[in-house]
C-alpha cells in the first residue's frame, strides 16, 4: 500500500474562460506539482469544485491524473457524497480507474448519527481501496469527534483521516487514543496553517491548498517538520502564514484559483454558485502573495 506522508495537494480543476474543464491545464498542474516536490494527489475534493462537476468530466479528469501520475506519486481521490449509495458508486469508480485511495467526506446536510457513520465508512472501505476520512464541519455540518474517529479507525481499510474541524485539540486527541493502541494511521491536517503544530503532535503531513501555488515551499515546511527541524519549520511557517489565511478570504477554491492566474497558472474561474473575489479581498490576496520583503512566486521560484 502506498506511504500517505507529507504533503498532498488538493488540486484545483482549471477551468476556460467558458466554464469548461481546461483538460490539458489539469496535465500541466500535476506535471508541475510532481516537479515541486510535493508527495501525492488529491483531485476531485472539494477544491476541485466536484460540487459542479458532470460525472463524464469526473471521469475524464481521474483518466488524466492516473495516465499522467505514472505512479510516481500516490493518488487519493475524492468519492464523497451525502449518499452512501452515490458514495459506493463513486468510491468502486475511484478503484476500478486506478486511484490508489478513496477520500471521503462526512456526509453533508442530512447530518447522521454515529450510528450511520460508521455504516456509511464500513460500506465505503468495503469497496476494497483504501479510505481516509475527511472530516470538516465547516461544509458538512457534523463534526467528527476524536471518540468516533478512533472507532471508525478499526474497521479494516479505513487508513487515516484529513483532519479539517481547525480544532488542534481533537487532533491531538485522535493521534493520542489512536497511536496508543499501536495502530498505523495517517493523521493529515485539512488546513495549512496548522502543519507545524500538527506535525509536532505527532501527525503525518498536510492536505494543502496552497502548494497549488507554492508546492516547493510546502513540501520544504513539511519535510522540515517531519524531519524534527522545526528551527527551519518555523522559519518557513511565519512566512508562509499570510498567505495561508489570505488562501481562504473567501470561500476555497475562489482565493487559490486567483492566486494561481495571477503566476501564469492553469485556474481560471471557479464555476458558480462560486462568484469571482470582491475588490477588497483581492487586494489582500495580492498583498500576501506579492506584498512586503516577500514575492511568494519568485522567491520560491515557482511562477510560470
Amino acid at each position: 500500500m502506498a506511504q500517505f506522508r507529507g504533503v498532498f495537494t488538493a488540486l484545483i480543476t482549471p477551468m476556460k474562460e467558458n466554464g469548461d474543464v481546461d483538460y490539458e491545464g489539469f496535465r500541466r498542474l500535476i506535471d508541475f506539482q510532481i516537479a515541486g516536490g510535493i508527495d501525492g494527489l488529491v483531485p476531485l475534493g472539494t477544491t476541485g469544485e466536484t460540487p459542479t462537476l458532470e460525472d463524464d468530466e469526473e471521469e475524464r479528469l481521474i483518466k488524466i491524473a492516473v495516465e499522467e501520475v505514472r505512479g510516481r506519486v500516490p493518488i487519493i481521490l475524492g468519492t464523497g457524497s451525502n449518499s452512501t449509495k452515490s458514495m459506493i458508486g463513486y468510491t468502486r469508480r475511484a478503484k476500478d480507474l486506478g486511484a490508489d485511495a478513496a477520500l471521503v467526506v462526512t456526509p453533508y446536510y442530512n447530518k447522521p448519527n454515529d450510528t450511520g457513520l460508521i455504516r456509511h465508512f464500513e460500506a465505503a472501505a468495503a469497496v476494497g481501496i483504501p479510505v481516509v476520512i475527511y472530516n470538516i464541519a465547516s461544509r458538512t455540518g457534523r463534526n467528527i469527534p476524536a471518540s468516533l474517529i478512533e472507532r471508525l479507525s478499526h474497521i479494516p481499510g479505513i487508513v487515516g483521516v484529513k483532519e479539517a474541524s481547525g480544532d488542534i485539540n481533537q487532533m491531538a486527541d485522535i493521534i493520542r487514543d489512536i497511536r496508543a493502541g499501536g495502530r498505523d494511521f495517517t493523521v493529515f491536517s485539512g488546513d495549512d496553517a496548522l502543519t507545524l503544530p500538527l506535525i509536532a503532535l505527532g501527525g503525518d503531513g498536510v492536505i494543502s491548498v496552497a502548494s497549488n501555488l507554492i508546492p516547493g515551499k510546502v513540501a520544504a515546511l513539511t519535510r522540515s517538520c517531519l524531519s524534527g527541524n522545526f528551527e527551519e519549520g518555523r522559519k518557513l511557517h511565519y512566512e508562509l502564514l499570510p498567505f495561508f489565511k489570505a488562501a481562504f478570504v473567501e470561500t476555497n477554491p475562489v482565493p487559490i484559483k486567483a492566486a494561481m492566474t495571477w503566476a501564469g497558472l492553469p485556474a481560471g474561474p471557479a464555476r458558480l454558485p462560486l462568484g469571482p473575489l470582491s475588490p477588497d479581498n483581492e487586494a489582500l490576496l495580492r498583498k500576501a502573495v506579492f506584498g512586503g520583503t516577500l514575492n511568494l512566486l519568485y522567491s520560491s521560484g515557482e511562477a510560470r
